[in-house]
C-alpha cells in the first residue's frame, strides 16, 4: 500500500486502536491478540492502528512491538491496512517506524516523544527525519508534548511527501483552523480525542470528519452505527447515544488518571473478549465502576 493510497483509506470510516493482549503475568499474549482482530474484522473498520495509544504502546519493548505488529498484519493481511504506533526520542521511533515497515504496515502513526517540551524547528527535525527513515506513510499525533502549528507542518509537508496525515489530540479549535486554512487537502485529517464520538460534530464542522474510536473495542456493533449516524446526518441516532451511552461512560472515565485505556480493557473484559489487565503505571477500573460499565454496555444490547 503506497503512502497515497492509505490516505484513500484513512479518508472514510470508522479507524480503531485496537487492545494489546497481555496474560495474568502481564505478558504479551499473541493467540489472545489474533482472536481480537479476527473478532473485530468483520465490523468494518476502515483502518486498524496497532500498539496504538489504546494498544499501550508506551509499555512495550522494542522486542514485544515487533511482536505485536507481524500478529496484526499476519491476521489483517489484505482485509484491514494496519498502521503501527511509534514514539519516543528521534532515534527510537526511527526503531518501532522501521520495525513496522519491515512486517508489512501500510504506515506509522508517530506519537509525541513524551516528557519534555521541544521547540517547533526540535519537533520539524524529529518528524522530518522519522518521515525520511521508511518509505510507508506517516501520520503525526498533535497531543500532549507534540504541538505543531501550522508554520511548521507547511515545512514537513514540503518536505516529506509520505507525511500524508494529521491526527489531533489537543481540542486547540484555533489551532486546527489555522492548520486546515494553511494546509487544505494536504493532509487526510484525524480525530484523536479521548472518546472522540462527543468531539465528533464539533470537529467535523472544523474540516476533520474522520475520528479513532476506543469503544469500537467492546461495542463494534454501537461504534459502528454511531459513525454510521454521524456521517449519514442522523442527529437523533447521534444524540441518543450521546445521552444513553457516552456522557454516562465519560463519568466514569473521569474517575481515574488513565482511565481512557483502563475502561476500554474493562470494557473488553465485561463483554467477554479480555485482554487482560492494563500494565503499570496505569491502573484497572474499581469493582465498583466495572459494574456501572457492565449497565452501559447491556442497555446496549447484543453486540
Amino acid at each position: 500500500m503506497t503512502p497515497q493510497d492509505l490516505r484513500k483509506a484513512l479518508s472514510s470510516g470508522l479507524l480503531s486502536f485496537p487492545l494489546t493482549d497481555f496474560d495474568a503475568e502481564l505478558r504479551f499474549d499473541p493467540k489472545g491478540y489474533a482472536a481480537r482482530l479476527e473478532w473485530l474484522k468483520p465490523y468494518g473498520a476502515s483502518v486498524l492502528f496497532a500498539a496504538g495509544g489504546t494498544g499501550e504502546f508506551f509499555s512495550l519493548e522494542p522486542r514485544e512491538y515487533g511482536e505485536v505488529l507481524k500478529v496484526a498484519v499476519q491476521t489483517c493481511k489484505t482485509d484491514v491496512p494496519i498502521v503501527g504506533g511509534a514514539g519516543g526520542g528521534t532515534t527510537l521511533a526511527i526503531q518501532y517506524a522501521q520495525e513496522a515497515e519491515r512486517h508489512g504496515a501500510a504506515g506509522i502513526l508517530l506519537l509525541p516523544h513524551y516528557l519534555t517540551e521541544a521547540s517547533q524547528e526540535g519537533l520539524v527535525s524529529h518528524v522530518e527525519t522519522v518521515c525520511k527513515s521508511v518509505r510507508i506513510g506517516v501520520i503525526v499525533y498533535n497531543r500532549g508534548a507534540c504541538k505543531l502549528n501550522a508554520a511548521s507542518l507547511q515545512v514537513l509537508a514540503d518536505r516529506c511527501p509520505n507525511l500524508i496525515g494529521f491526527k489531533d489530540g489537543l481540542g486547540d479549535i484555533e489551532r486546527i483552523v489555522q492548520i486546515r486554512q494553511k494546509l487544505g487537502e494536504r493532509f487526510v485529517y484525524i480525530g484523536g480525542m479521548p472518546t472522540h464520538e462527543v468531539y465528533a460534530n464539533a470537529y467535523k464542522a472544523l474540516g476533520v470528519p474522520t475520528y479513532s474510536s476506543a469503544v469500537f473495542n467492546f461495542i463494534p456493533k454501537t461504534a459502528i452505527d454511531f459513525y454510521n449516524a454521524y456521517a449519514n446526518g442522523d442527529q437523533a441516532t447521534v444524540s441518543r447515544l450521546i445521552d444513553d451511552f457516552f456522557l454516562p461512560y465519560l463519568e466514569i472515565r473521569n474517575k481515574g488518571e488513565g482511565y481512557a485505556v483502563s475502561i476500554v480493557k474493562a470494557g473488553a473484559r465485561i463483554v467477554d473478549k479480555s485482554a487482560g489487565p492494563v500494565r503499570p503505571p496505569l491502573s484497572d477500573l474499581k469493582p465498583a465502576e466495572v459494574e456501572q460499565l457492565r449497565a452501559l454496555i447491556e442497555r446496549l444490547g447484543p453486540q
